[in-house]
This record gives C-alpha cells, sequence and structure tokens, in this order.
C-alpha cells in the first residue's frame, strides 16, 4: 500500500512539475500553447500504459485456477458450467440461448440444475457460491 501512495504521488510531482515549466516557457515565450499541450498528452499517454500495464500484470498474476475436481463432486455437467460462465458474464437466459444455439427453456433447466447444485436461489448467489469454490473465472 506504501509502494502505491508513493508512486502516485511521486507522478502527481511530476505532473506539477510539468505544468510549471510549461507555464514557465509560454510566458517567457520559448514555447507555443500547442507544443505545451502535445507534451503534456503524449506524457500523460506513457503514464497511462505505465499504469495500465502494472494492473493487467497485477491481475493475471492474481488469476486462480479453476477446481476441476470441485466441478465433478458438484456433478456440474459441461454444459451447465458453459451457463454457468454466461450467468456471470451478466448475459440473460435468451443471450445465453443465442450463444449456445439452444433454446431458451434449455437455458432455464441448466439453470435450475445448477441452483440445485450450488444450493442457491438466485443467479447472483450462484455467481458467487461458484467464485467461492473457485469453480467460475474472476470477470
Amino acid at each position: 500500500m506504501e509502494k502505491t501512495i508513493l508512486i502516485f504521488g511521486a507522478l502527481i510531482l511530476a505532473i506539477l512539475v510539468l505544468f510549471k515549466l510549461s507555464n514557465y516557457a509560454i510566458y517567457k515565450g520559448d514555447l507555443s500553447i500547442e507544443l505545451a499541450i502535445g507534451v503534456m498528452a503524449i506524457v500523460f499517454f506513457f503514464i497511462g500504459l505505465f499504469i495500465n500495464k502494472r494492473l493487467n500484470n497485477r491481475k493475471s498474476q492474481e488469476s486462480i485456477e479453476i477446481d476441476e475436481q470441485k466441478i465433478e463432486e458438484l456433478q456440474i455437467s459441461s454444459r451447465e458450467y458453459e451457463v454457468l460462465c454466461e450467468i456471470a458474464k451478466g448475459a440473460s437466459n435468451k443471450e445465453i440461448a443465442d450463444t449456445l444455439f439452444v433454446s431458451e427453456s434449455t437455458i432455464k433447466t441448466h439453470v435450475s440444475k445448477l441452483f440445485l447444485k450450488l444450493d442457491a436461489k438466485r443467479r447472483t448467489q450462484a455467481i458467487k457460491i461458484a467464485k467461492d469454490l473457485n469453480i467460475i473465472p474472476e470477470l
């Protein structure tokens, strides 16, 4: 946590220095406003790339392993597992049916079987249980 605070503090300090230098250069007449804005845009672009890279690295390190054994213990079929993953993405029954090329009533059957196997009453509860059991990835 302290490292993150230091990084963002240094980032804010660097941005402040950049603003002050561009302000000074504009008043002195050595630098046009367009060039100062362009330089700041490029700096912010690279800062954004850096932060994005760090966040993606952190997410890949935090990825969990799917517990295949738990899926087998719960007797979740491969099709039910596909439905569960689509539910976790927030898809409706109609959207899941279109994605998996089956009827909507088939999806409703799979969902009700999933609720029984996971001992859930709602979709959100089923997703939470599945994540707690490490049988679906964090999205």
